[in-house]
């Protein structure tokens, strides 16, 4: 463990859509979108009813939610995706996050930083805001385009219209990470489109698919910096990338219990082996989201934004924060 950082956190907040659908502005970069056709209110109901169950699910085994209302307008489809335009960390640094489509800025939202601080009683000190950068076409989606581990301060990511190098060092510098980045190519040679649906990093684990990393040199290197922190290296393959097997966090339950959230879909696609591997880690806790992973082409990891702030003096991670 390096300076005291963690990987995990019990405290995650997920923004309960209001007017969740698909987003053409989006289809063009990512290839998990699925085509889909129906009243927008179908998708709405459907996706809340999955919002609802994945959200009682992860606090009925201690970990602590914050679970926060959508806006009515403007409308935004990809709410419900909440760790693409905000990070926070252990300093109480909270860091905003240029957005490529631009039906997706509305979703960073300072008043939720603010209830984190007022109502929940975070403590956030500096407010790094590059969405800035969106005026001259760079782009950083948050914990989508990088994967970080935060033990040895090290930033995954895969180069795409999303995810811009020169960003990336703005924000290694500012935070104080290194750079592991990397370009990647899907069955239909696209780049993938966020990083975390190729990549996740746990307390003792890797799931990487790393056939979708172009080139040998690149691929080697990738896994060459991965097995140096001693963690087990779970390969995964392309088809299982296709069902969002990369797109899993894992989190803390109360008193420190790992378990490792991720979809139904990414769950029944993994081996026995594979499985077995996770669960040496962490007790696996599969959500039912058909329909937010067809239509939005993001999964569960996609949906939880992690709360590493510190908390007020007086309170400790153990405690409840209430509703």
């Amino acid at each position: 463990m390096l300076n005291g950082a963690v990987q995990t956190t019990r405290t995650l907040f997920m923004v309960r859509p209001a007017h969740f659908g698909p987003n053409e502005q989006t289809e063009a970069s990512n290839a998990f979108q699925q085509p889909v056709s129906g009243a927008a209110t179908s998708f709405e109901a459907a996706a809340l009813t999955e919002f609802d169950g994945m959200a009682e699910n992860l606090q009925a085994v201690g970990v602590r939610l914050l679970v926060i209302d959508d806006t009515d307008e403007p409308i935004k489809p990809d709410a419900v995706f909440a760790n693409n335009w905000v990070t926070t960390h252990a300093n109480g640094d909270v860091v905003l996050f240029p957005l490529e489509a631009p039906s997706r800025r509305d979703e960073r939202r300072i008043d939720i930083i603010d209830t984190l601080s007022v109502k929940y009683g975070f403590t956030v000190g500096k407010v790094l805001d590059l969405s800035v950068y969106e005026r001259e076409g760079r782009f950083l989606e948050g914990t989508g385009s990088m994967v970080l581990d935060r033990v040895n301060r090290v930033a995954y990511a895969a180069l795409s219209t999303r995810t811009h190098l020169d960003l990336l060092h703005i924000f290694a510098n500012e935070v104080g990470y290194d750079i592991c980045a990397f370009d990647t190519l899907d069955g239909n040679d696209r780049p993938i489109y966020h990083t975390n649906v190729m990549l996740a990093i746990g307390g003792q684990f890797v799931v990487i698919c790393a056939a979708a990393i172009a080139g040998s040199g690149q691929r080697e290197a990738v896994l060459h910096r991965l097995t140096g922190t001693g963690r087990k290296i779970i390969d995964i393959t392309m088809e299982q990338m296709g069902a969002f097997a990369g797109n899993l966090l894992e989190v803390q339950g109360q008193d420190g219990e790992p378990f490792i959230v991720l979809s139904k879909t990414a769950h029944d696609v993994l081996t026995i082996e594979q499985r077995a591997m996770l669960q040496q880690c962490g007790r696996l806790l599969p959500m039912s989201i058909d329909t937010i992973e067809r239509v939005g082409g993001g999964s569960v990891r996609c949906m939880l934004a992690e709360v590493f702030l510190p908390l007020t003096q007086g309170l400790n991670q153990g405690d409840s924060l209430g509703a």
